[in-house]
């Protein structure tokens, strides 16, 4: 389907947007040899979290509101198109394996459905009602979050998505990495990462991409940490779906506490996986309906649970 847009008004945009713009850094890049070209790149991206540091207080802000939202039982969806959306889909998809989630909590939307994770669907980004339909056919309610990823701040699909979202009452977020200042939209937390031109004019798969999933990677491992889901620097609700996960809940197991590889394996057996549990049983000699009594008393936090153990609770 044909896209019914105003021509004049996005050449205009694209003059004007930071994105779109020639870094006078890279001008002879095409007669470099692979290593200044390596080089020019890295220097590049080295810039980029000092560009995110700047945002650091509305990054924050979104983690607790995302911690609030999913602890009534809420939903952080994520929309976006091309790379934008692929990194929303990616951080979504990595949330279960790491920290336990159910997979409906976190989810990743792209423009153009699954095809466009591989393929591009490059027109399907052309449409607000493509976001809004998504939104939609997510059943959003109030209590979900929505989180636009646009590099440009100006996608029509991720635009059709918020506001759909804000009708329903949802939170909205938007990273992008233009200034504020040239987003034709209202959200609730504006995540602006202004990392300048890239390497190569337009290609926002580099730096505003690498952008984008710094601020991504801190949204959910803060929610994350801010419900429960790490003990001291551990993450310890992973989901054991595969061996590599069984063998780092039994090695956490070991080095969080004093058991042998034997008795970490037969705590993981008596608990069904849940490594939570069978750390508190590891660390407290305690048996697991204890345990997992003190975790729910304490929303999951062992540090929590563990005082809990102290004044006799």
């Amino acid at each position: 389907m044909g896209s019914n847009y105003d021509k004049d008004k996005l050449f205009e945009q694209l003059k004007t947007l930071l994105t779109e713009q020639r870094n006078p850094d890279t001008m002879g890049i095409d007669l470099a040899d692979s290593e200044e070209i390596v080089r020019l790149i890295n220097e590049e991206d080295a810039q980029v979290a000092g560009c995110v540091k700047k945002r650091l207080s509305q990054i924050a802000r979104a983690v607790e509101k995302i911690r609030n939202s999913m602890q009534k039982g809420g939903r952080l969806l994520y929309f976006g198109a091309g790379t934008s959306g692929r990194l929303g889909v990616l951080d979504a998809a990595e949330c279960p394996p790491t920290f336990g989630t159910n997979p409906e909590t976190v989810q990743g939307f792209i423009a153009g459905g699954r095809e466009a994770i591989f393929v591009a669907q490059e027109e399907a980004e052309d449409h607000e009602s493509n976001g809004q339909k998504d939104v939609k056919d997510a059943n959003v309610t109030s209590v979900d979050v929505i989180c636009g990823l646009a590099a440009s701040g100006r996608t029509p699909y991720v635009h059709g998505a918020l506001k759909e979202g804000d009708k329903r009452g949802c939170l909205t977020i938007l990273v992008t990495t233009v200034p504020a200042r040239q987003v034709e939209l209202e959200v609730d937390i504006m995540i602006d990462i202004p990392v300048g031109p890239e390497v190569i004019m337009g290609s926002t798969r580099m730096k505003s991409a690498t952008a984008q999933k710094m601020v991504l990677n801190m949204i959910t491992t803060g929610a994350m940490i801010r419900m429960g889901k790490v003990y001291e620097n551990v993450m310890v609700d992973l989901m054991l779906t595969n061996n590599k996960l069984k063998e780092r809940a039994k090695r956490i197991i070991m080095f969080l506490s004093d058991k042998t590889y034997e008795d970490a394996e037969k705590l993981l057996e008596h608990t069904d996986g849940h490594v939570k549990t069978a750390l508190m049983i590891a660390l407290t000699g305690l048996d697991r309906k204890t345990c997992e009594s003190l975790l729910e008393k304490n929303q999951g936090f062992i540090r929590q649970a563990l005082q809990g153990t102290d004044d006799g609770s």
